[in-house]
């Protein structure tokens, strides 16, 4: 294998890993832990279970990271080509695709810059997987949420389970973090919404360039603190750190840092979870979504940031070929990863537009 060929993994364990632990974590979403257990053991789920009429069904959290990519590449594009671009103005007309695919077609669809993606021809792309309601109703406004001008005082974690894409861009980007609060910030306008966001994004860019998972979660803490509002968030990093040192590591560890619905609490767990099985994607993953909360978008940030860590190779085989998707992510992974290290994109398939 190429050296090349290595790092490429870790792109394609990342974005499989997010797509895997969103899958293991959705038929569980919305139970109770007492639910859980009881319905597949005491252990809890532990495989590739049925929702939306298959195993190994992505959701929304999964659909939303696969346009996040088509518009950051599409970004990227545009900047090669036009030597300008406005990043979270071409990452929301991605978003408005993502809303067609939901059934909403707004007058905004309209324009050429919404009908020539590719993610548009993928059938299971085009369905409904409990898509949420602030996204959806932040995106239908005809609005752009910002930083500056917030679109709304939601801190929902719909905001941070889809940036992975951000921090697998890192090295043709100047500010990651700013890139992935920005692009949160399209929907979620409460500063924990977006601040989780983009300590989300740094977080995958310094552990795809090689830092230490502690290393690169003190490194991302040092960049929060110069944000404002950021307290909450910091507070809810240093909870899931303080709880990785002391306590064990089991479901209702997990619980004690909240329920994954909101997107501080969402991030403490996916750094509690992977915190404490650093070295074992399948353990890692598996406490993530067993809890009774937004057990699909814990599993898929912990997937994100372990597939960053350890690679494809450490994802349990049976799980990427149950995987719904599977192929077009592993393609938009090395999408991403060919933009990131040899600055090639197709233009054909992410049109600069």
């Amino acid at each position: 294998m190429s050296n090349n060929d290595h790092r490429i993994q870790f792109y394609t364990g990342c974005l499989l890993g997010g797509a895997i632990g969103d899958a293991l974590g959705a038929p569980v979403e919305f139970k109770k832990l007492h639910e859980i257990r009881e319905r597949y053991g005491p252990d809890g789920i532990c495989g590739m279970e049925k929702k939306y009429g298959r195993r190994g069904a992505i959701t929304d959290d999964t659909q939303m990271t696969l346009f996040t990519a088509e518009g950051l590449l599409r970004s990227h594009a545009r900047f090669k080509d036009k030597g300008i671009c406005s990043v979270s103005d071409v990452v929301h007309y991605a978003y408005i695709r993502w809303l067609q695919t939901q059934g909403d077609v707004p007058e905004q669809c309209n324009g050429a810059s919404f009908k020539d993606s590719f993610l548009l021809l993928i059938p299971e792309l085009n369905s409904r997987r409990g898509p949420g309601n602030t996204c959806l109703s932040a995106l239908r406004s005809g609005r752009i949420g910002s930083i500056r001008e917030p679109i709304n005082n939601s801190k929902g974690c719909g905001g941070i389970m889809r940036m992975a894409p951000a921090g697998l861009m890192g090295n043709v980007m100047n500010n990651v973090f700013q890139t992935g609060c920005e692009c949160a910030a399209i929907t979620h306008g409460h500063p924990s919404g977006y601040l989780a966001a983009g300590f989300f994004a740094e977080l995958i860019k310094e552990i795809i360039n090689g830092a230490g998972l502690r290393e690169a979660i003190d490194h991302c803490a040092t960049l929060l603190k110069t944000y404002k509002g950021h307290q909450e968030c910091l507070d809810a990093v240093q909870q899931a750190l303080s709880c990785s040192e002391r306590s064990e590591p089991v479901p209702e560890t997990v619980e004690s840092l909240g329920g994954g619905w909101v997107a501080e609490e969402s991030l403490a767990i996916a750094l509690y979870c992977a915190l404490v099985f650093e070295n074992d994607f399948r353990k890692g993953v598996l406490l993530a979504v067993n809890h009774g909360g937004d057990s699909d978008s814990t599993g898929a940030i912990t997937g994100n940031i372990l597939g960053a860590l350890l690679g494809r190779s450490s994802i349990p085989d049976e799980w990427i070929t149950q995987v719904e998707l599977a192929d077009v992510i592993n393609g938009v992974a090395m999408d991403l990863y060919n933009a990131d290290h040899l600055g090639v994109i197709d233009c054909v398939k992410y049109p600069p537009n």
